[in-house]
């Protein structure tokens, strides 16, 4: 059987841990500054931010997808999952994170409420503006309603570190949440409130909506919809899994068993290749035969960028996500 070993340079091999208990090194890309005799020295390269990124997933097996702003400065005009920057002022774990970011994107909140009674849609909506706009603490609006964030509902399904290249990169942590049944109102029966998604008006979000990772994935080889690679290799795993329109127990404990092994636990540092014969950028991922692999292991994505947008996107990927993921230790002689 082949085994996936991950290396851990550039990027570093890091289980989740919340930012308030993680070092601040083992969240960033230390770049070293090195003169030459003529005294110039090498460009200086952004260190990643931590960030955080929330796959929503309802019962009819339908993921979240939120279209950025074209004018926003990262992403713009692409459709992701809910998500942004870890906030210190705001944010006391990554989970947090995810949880702000979905509620300011799409209005859907994740929470529990100890006494029952539940905001009027004019408060919500009052609420997540005024956090997005740092007017409001996200913490001091679930404690004044009486929430609790639903963090132990969030499944770690990856983190990604952005190439080095772009003036802005980041560290994302992707989780995967399961919603329960909601009715029509928009709200569970139960303690966890849910709203219906919508956009955040255009700050940041033009379009919100809820579609099976399949139709996401046929809509993005049709040139509808424009997803940058962690969002396409997130989407097909889940759409091998997440198979029909109704999400069952079983469903659900593929994508749990994901999360708790080694799949969960990747950090991902795509590196260039080179083109293929099509002209596509070739992406490498860890594990793949030039990054540390056994001869014949592809872990590698095709794509090609046009006027910022990402297309013909292809995920080669030949080894078994359940069985054949292996984290390297640090004493391990094959990384």
């Amino acid at each position: 059987m082949f085994r996936l070993y991950f290396t851990r340079t550039p990027g570093r091999l890091i289980p989740y841990l919340p930012v308030s208990t993680t070092s601040k090194k083992a969240l960033r890309i230390t770049v070293s500054h090195m003169s030459s005799s003529s005294t110039t020295s090498r460009p200086v390269v952004p260190a990643p931010r931590p960030s955080a990124s929330l796959v929503v997933v309802n019962e009819r097996n339908e993921i979240l997808l939120v279209h950025r702003n074209p004018k926003a400065t990262a992403f713009g005009g692409f459709h992701v999952f809910p998500g942004g920057n870890f906030d210190k002022e705001q944010d006391a774990s990554l989970e947090i994170t995810a949880l702000r970011e979905t509620f300011e994107e799409s209005g859907l909140l994740l929470a529990s409420s100890s006494s029952g009674h539940v905001p009027s849609d004019q408060i919500l909506d009052g609420a997540r503006h005024a956090i997005h706009q740092q007017k409001l603490q996200f913490q001091d609006f679930l404690r004044e309603h009486n929430f609790q964030p639903d963090i132990h509902s969030l499944l770690p399904f990856t983190q990604w570190t952005t190439p080095i290249g772009p003036p802005k990169r980041f560290q994302t942590q992707f989780f995967v949440a399961f919603l329960p049944k909601a009715p029509s109102s928009g709200f569970s029966s139960g303690t966890k409130q849910e709203r219906l998604p919508k956009h955040d008006g255009g700050q940041e979000v033009i379009e919100a909506r809820f579609v099976h990772p399949r139709n996401a994935l046929d809509e993005c080889r049709e040139g509808k919809i424009s997803v940058m690679p962690p969002q396409f290799y997130i989407m097909s795993t889940l759409a091998d899994i997440l198979q029909g329109s109704v999400n069952t127990a079983e469903q659900r404990e593929k994508v749990e068993t994901l999360s708790r092994g080694n799949f969960g636990k990747m950090v991902i540092n795509p590196r260039k290749l080179g083109e293929d014969e099509n002209g596509r950028t070739i992406f490498t991922y860890e594990g793949d035969e030039v990054r540390g692999g056994p001869k014949g292991r592809m872990h590698r994505a095709l794509l090609k960028m046009q006027g910022g947008a990402a297309s013909d996107i292809q995920l080669i990927r030949n080894f078994d996500v359940f069985t054949e993921v292996e984290l390297a230790s640090p004493t391990s002689s094959k990384l």
